[in-house]
């Protein structure tokens, strides 16, 4: 059974920085691209940032890119997303995600989903 769990969410004030972690299990962990996306209630889910199985590729989206850094420890069966100078519209509930195929942005082409984790930046 594949599960994707999620922890690190929460509230904190803007420019504040927060580690989201998703544990991984039940797949070949390195067989898989890991993704992380967000949602906020009544919109479309939205890429955050993914990476390839050797983490050797990675991509960002505009709005995050300089603040945000993906990793994964193989040896754990983890992925982090480490989020500095987080702004309000950061706000959302955050999801992990996993994919076998090529690609990284959109959410239908990912396997498998974790939980989500909300995480909330006061002005």
């Amino acid at each position: 059974q594949v599960q994707l769990v999620e922890s690190g969410g929460g509230l904190v004030q803007a420019g504040g920085s927060l580690r989201l972690t998703c544990a991984v299990s039940g797949l070949t962990f390195s067989n898989y691209r890991m993704g992380w996306f967000r949602q906020v209630p009544g919109n479309e889910r939205e890429f955050v940032s993914a990476l390839t199985g050797g983490g050797t590729m990675i991509e960002y989206s505009d709005s995050v890119r300089g603040r945000f850094t993906i990793s994964r420890d193989s040896a754990k069966n983890m992925v982090y997303l480490q989020m500095d100078n987080l702004k309000p519209e950061d706000t959302a509930i955050y999801y992990c995600a996993a994919r076998r195929t090529l690609g990284f942005r959109r959410p239908g082409e990912y396997d498998y989903w974790g939980q989500g984790t909300q995480v909330t930046v006061s002005s």
